[in-house]
C-alpha cells in the first residue's frame, strides 16, 4: 500500500472492485519500524457498477432437432458488480446479418435452448454471450460457432454382406456412411437379425 504523511490522516484507496464488501486497518510506521495494526474498520460495500467481465468458454450443440443449445461458463459472484445479474444471449446463422437476442435473469445460468422448427439439423451458427445487472449491460464474448441439433441419420448404410465364419459366427460387414449435412454424426451401428 501506499505510504502516507504522517501529517495526513485519511486517503483514498482506489482500484477497488464494485460491489465487494471491504475492511480496511491503518498502520503506523517509521524509521524503526512498523506498530501494530488499528482495529478493523466497519464493513463497507463499495458502489454497484455495470459488468466488464463476459462470460468464457461459449460452446454447445447437442439437443435435439430443431433445437440450438448453446452453454457458457457462469461469471463468479464477485465479478458481478451489482444486483439483477443476468446473461443476454446473441446467435445468428452462419452468414446472417440479423441477430437474435435472449434474455436469462438468472445468475447461475449457464446454458440456453433456443427451439424453432424451421432449424436445418447441424446448421452452424454464430453465438455471443453478454452480461447485464441493474447498472447496465456489459460487455459481450468473442463469437463461437455452435451447431444445432441433430436428426437420426436419413441414409441407410450401403452394401451388406455376411460371411459364415463357423456354426456359431458370422461376419456382418458394410460401408460406412459419409458424413453430411443429412446423415449427422453417425457414432455407431446396430447389426440387426430380421
Amino acid at each position: 500500500p501506499e505510504v502516507v504523511n504522517g501529517k495526513t490522516h485519511k486517503a483514498t484507496v482506489v482500484d477497488l472492485s464494485p460491489w465487494v464488501e471491504y475492511e480496511f486497518r491503518v498502520v503506523a510506521s517509521n524509521s524503526v519500524g512498523i506498530g501494530e495494526p488499528s482495529r478493523p474498520s466497519a464493513l463497507l460495500k463499495t458502489k454497484a457498477a455495470a459488468p466488464v467481465v463476459a462470460p468464457t468458454n461459449i460452446s454447445g450443440g447437442g439437443g435435439s432437432r430443431s433445437e440450438l443449445v448453446i452453454t457458457w461458463e457462469p461469471v463468479p459472484e464477485e465479478l458481478q458488480n451489482g444486483e439483477g445479474f443476468g446473461y443476454i444471449v446473441m446467435f445468428r446463422p452462419l452468414g446472417s446479418t440479423t441477430w437474435t437476442e435472449a434474455v436469462v435473469a438468472s445468475v447461475e445460468a449457464s446454458k440456453y435452448v433456443y427451439r424453432n422448427e424451421s432449424i436445418t439439423p447441424l446448421s452452424p451458427f454464430e453465438v455471443k454471450v453478454g452480461v447485464y445487472n441493474n447498472e447496465g449491460e456489459g460487455t459481450l464474448s468473442s463469437i463461437s460457432i455452435v451447431y444445432s441439433g441433430e436428426d437420426e441419420p436419413q441414409i441407410a448404410p450401403a452394401g451388406a454382406s455376411a460371411l459364415s465364419i463357423s456354426a456359431a459366427e458370422v461376419e456382418v460387414s458394410w460401408q460406412p456412411i459419409v458424413w453430411n449435412r443429412h446423415t449427422g454424426r453417425v457414432l455407431g451401428y446396430e447389426v440387426r437379425q430380421p
